[in-house]
């Protein structure tokens, strides 16, 4: 589970740096929001190890909430809001981050 949080933390700080770029180059460079799916893939894919792994420790509902994004950009990727693409990776993926620090106090 270690691996995972690792893995984790290092996709978050990837995500963090490519949001850096703004929103304008978002909608404008057409390889951010092809990057940014595959970080939510990532991170769905590590929520739903975690919240397999130890259920009660990762309980938060934004857990399974990224889980769920994970399979919707995954099966769905033509119906992808772009918006919402670029509130997942600069808002929720923040939240993840601040729940894995609280548990780690």
């Amino acid at each position: 589970m270690r691996r995972w949080l690792s893995d984790l933390d290092a996709t978050l700080d990837q995500a963090a740096r490519l949001s850096e770029r703004g929103a304008d180059a978002f909608h404008r460079d057409p390889a951010l929001p092809l990057a940014f799916e595959a970080l939510v893939n990532r991170v769905g894919d590590l929520a739903k190890r975690l919240t397999a792994a130890d259920e009660a420790r990762f309980s938060d509902p934004l857990w399974r909430a990224a889980a769920r994004t994970r399979d919707f950009v995954v099966h769905h990727y033509d119906r992808v809001d772009a918006d919402l693409l670029w509130q997942t990776v600069t808002v929720s993926f923040p939240q993840l981050r601040a729940l894995i620090r609280d548990q780690e106090q």
